[in-house]
């Protein structure tokens, strides 16, 4: 069980995580995660859980939100204090064991978790295509039908 100081709660949360977080995808899940930014290390780590319908009726999403939740709370430690983890559960979550589960976070978690950083102010490198400009083709128009009142 998550600890409630580790709970995502409020939507502002979540929508910040998936909006500006970091994003990878497996099979059964896909992990958003947005590093801390300066002066909120203080904070623990927090993750949040999102299990719609699509993954099947209420006894299977909430089955499967239980397993996430483990799963979660094992990987905790391994978080940097003050990021927002946000785990979404995909349609094929429904029919994946616990332990498939796991290794679809485990390995989405690595990902996020080790993804090089790409500074916001390097220079965008120019393809050969990019340097020539490029020439507008010139646009035929079809004739135009008269009028049918004869105008």
């Amino acid at each position: 069980m998550l600890p409630a100081s580790n709970r995502l709660r409020r939507s502002d949360d979540f929508r910040r995580a998936v909006r500006s977080g970091r994003r990878a995808g497996r099979r059964a899940v896909v992990v958003h995660h947005l590093l801390p930014g300066p002066g909120s290390s203080a904070e623990p780590a927090r993750v949040g859980f999102v299990v719609n319908k699509a993954v099947g009726n209420a006894v299977l999403r909430n089955r499967v939100h239980r397993r996430l939740r483990a799963v979660m709370a094992a990987q905790l430690p391994g978080l940097p204090a003050g990021s927002l983890t946000v785990v979404r559960a995909l349609p094929p979550s429904g029919s994946s064991s616990y332990e498939e589960l796991a290794a679809d976070v485990q390995g989405a978690l690595q990902r996020v978790l080790t993804a090089p950083v790409k500074p916001a102010s390097a220079p965008l490198e120019s393809s050969p295509q990019q340097a020539a400009p490029q020439q507008a083709a010139p646009q035929q128009t079809a004739p135009q039908a008269a009028p049918k009142d004869g105008r």
